[in-house]
């Protein structure tokens, strides 16, 4: 079985110092916001290029936290793509928000920035007070931000980068967690940084969001010990989960650049051959991560056929995300954009994620490949 993400082979390279760490909190005892958190803070400053780093308990509560931290309120409304997990939408209707959903681009998977003002007007004629914008770095490329920015401040607007999946990638050459007000990423272990267990971490330049973030992931306490300043949550990390990301971090630039050359290697072997298929396509401002390599399928291919087919011969695929969020049950009721949802109905039909992780032969590439051609040729 060709893995879809290998955490094997990664952990075989640093298991030891990753022991090493683990040992060293289990010396010390401190397993919730012991230091090995703040070192990672500091070390997340410096890699993001960001004032503000408050490492957290998921990146679902980064987002949360950020909200807080923004000061979004019951009513008001937060523009995010249909085209994304559920965490990117949850989190407003937690506080009593509302999501508003827009469409993406189909090249790129993210929020398309020439449709935010269609989706503002859908707001405003329902009488919702739009806060802000939630781009989304989908399968690791970061949204379009310079239009997505200006517009914002154009219509005085706050913008939340959801960075679960693009952490680690860059745009006009400033890294995720740099680019807008505040930014929120994922340490689930499939992601490109990733922990073994859950963990996030929220990015921003801005002392009074950080500060509120930071009080709320301790139930609210201020700086004296069991004084609460606000309503909180339960959102720390722990101290081992940090431990494991230092030593993650110490070879995720290298993992980076590997991941690049896996997906340089499919797009090469993809445009060998005329099997109709789209390979995902990069901005000029921007790097990717490649948290998924997401390829869009012609039309008349049947998917699930063909993820049979592969399965068969033990190429694992995944499908990101078969339903648009507006149309599940607990988001059906939301507002969507009155120019519709075209290109979210379009990919949740057609795109497949292959195998992507920094230690994937270019001999699986081409296997995985020739399996995909075989099949749609037949």
């Amino acid at each position: 079985m060709i893995p879809f993400i290998d955490l094997k082979s990664q952990q075989e390279k640093i298991r030891s110092k990753i022991d090493k760490r683990i040992k060293t909190v289990l010396d010390h005892g401190q397993y919730i916001l012991g230091p090995e958190v703040r070192e990672l803070e500091k070390k997340l400053e410096f890699f993001a290029n960001s004032k503000y780093v408050l490492c957290c308990s998921s990146g679902t509560d980064a987002l949360l936290l950020a909200l807080l931290g923004l000061g979004l309120k019951p009513g008001e409304g937060v523009i995010v793509p249909a085209f994304t997990f559920a965490s990117s939408a949850e989190v407003m209707p937690l506080l009593g928000a509302i999501p508003i959903f827009i469409d993406v681009d189909r090249d790129t998977f993210n929020l398309d920035p020439t449709k935010l003002d269609n989706a503002l007007k859908t707001a405003y004629k329902l009488g919702i007070n739009v806060k802000g914008i939630m781009p989304v770095g989908l399968f690791g490329q970061p949204a379009d931000m310079d239009p997505i920015n200006k517009f914002a401040k154009d219509h005085n607007l706050w913008v939340l980068d959801d960075a679960a999946q693009s952490f680690g990638s860059k745009y006009n050459n400033n890294p995720v967690g740099s680019l807008c007000e505040v930014s929120a990423t994922s340490f689930f272990p499939a992601k490109p940084l990733g922990c073994y267990g859950d963990g996030g971490a929220l990015f921003t330049n801005n002392k009074e969001i950080y500060e509120i973030a930071n009080s709320s992931h301790v139930h609210g306490m201020g700086k004296v010990r069991y004084e609460y300043d606000r309503i909180g949550m339960n959102a720390r990390m722990s101290t081992i989960q940090a431990a494991i990301l230092l030593e993650k971090l110490y070879i995720f630039p290298l993992e980076l650049k590997k991941r690049q050359n896996v997906a340089d290697n499919y797009n090469k072997h993809f445009n060998k051959l005329n099997l109709g298929i789209r390979t995902p396509i990069l901005i000029n401002k921007a790097t990717s991560s490649w948290a998924q390599y997401t390829i869009i399928l012609p039309d008349d291919v049947d998917r699930n056929k063909l993820q049979e087919s592969l399965r068969s011969k033990n190429i694992p695929t995944a499908v990101y995300y078969p339903i648009p969020l507006n149309e599940h049950k607990p988001y059906e009721k939301y507002p969507v954009s009155q120019e519709g949802l075209q290109n979210t109905i379009y990919l949740s039909k057609t795109v497949l994620s292959l195998p992507m992780h920094p230690y994937l032969s270019e001999s699986d590439i081409m296997f995985i490949v020739k399996s995909i051609a075989e099949t749609i040729k037949k």
